[in-house]
């Protein structure tokens, strides 16, 4: 192999090194929830123990059925503003509409943002909120017709100017962009995240019905991950260690 040849893979292999680095400091700085779903137990240290209403934890996946949701609290971590939800979930049913693959909520007013199933439109996913305040159809939205099929659904919210920008992906694609809604927190003493129903209230009471799916992991981040973060967030690289695991790829492994 010649010189130059050897140096462009060198320079090409430094590059990737550099992206997974930076991926890897937003990763770790700012992952605040993360959820694998082989016990009741996140896997960062800043939520309690899921509590499970009617759902049940089976084979590392959270199954949720049209009644049976769950929930988690007592959150220690630092403030939420803006926001990334993440979630690997396979619908089994896709007349159960209305429910959530994750939702941040808060317990003492009603402020909510979530990975909603089929409420505005059949089909699609959407980012749900409380009274529609910050909801939108994505422009490049794709409809659900398959059953069983697991998908990584991602939605990021980032203040500009004092209003969020709020983008979709459906695994390592974009769905689209738009902006609405003023800037709301949520911080040790209210933040709920909630998976299977919309939302709650009064914590143990749910607001919806619960999506029939199973959940395979789940992901809060307190920033807005990039198109390139979610890329590699979709293809399995994940830099921090899961409590009681060996490899840092392990979500990636768990899911094949």
């Amino acid at each position: 192999m010649k010189v130059h040849s050897i140096l462009g893979v060198l320079v090409v292999l430094l590059m990737l090194t550099v992206s997974m680095s930076v991926f890897a400091q937003v990763q770790e700085k700012n992952l605040v929830g993360w959820w694998l779903f082989d016990d009741k137990t996140e896997e960062t240290g800043n939520w309690g123990e899921i509590i499970l209403r009617g759902a049940e934890i089976k084979d590392g996946q959270l199954v949720c059925t049209r009644d049976n949701w769950a929930n988690s609290i007592e959150y220690d971590g630092p403030d939420i503003t803006d926001i990334t939800l993440a979630s690997w979930v396979t619908l089994n049913d896709l007349g159960h509409t209305h429910g959530s693959a994750l939702t941040l909520d808060r317990t003492d007013i009603d402020q909510f943002v979530a990975i909603v199933y089929a409420e505005r439109q059949a089909k699609q996913w959407m980012p749900g909120s409380s009274h529609f305040r910050r909801t939108n159809d994505f422009p490049n939205v794709v409809n659900e017709d398959k059953e069983g099929e697991m998908v990584l659904l991602t939605i990021t919210y980032e203040l500009d100017g004092g209003q969020y920008e709020i983008t979709g992906y459906r695994n390592d694609k974009s769905m689209g962009s738009f902006k609405k809604g003023d800037k709301r927190t949520w911080t040790k003493e209210n933040a709920e995240a909630i998976w299977g129903a919309r939302h709650s209230g009064g914590v143990d009471g749910r607001v919806s019905n619960s999506i029939t799916a199973d959940i395979e992991e789940s992901r809060i981040y307190n920033v807005a991950l990039s198109h390139d973060d979610v890329k590699a967030m979709y293809q399995g690289d994940l830099p921090v260690e899961p409590r009681g695991k060996l490899a840092t790829r392990w979500a990636k492994m768990k899911r094949k």
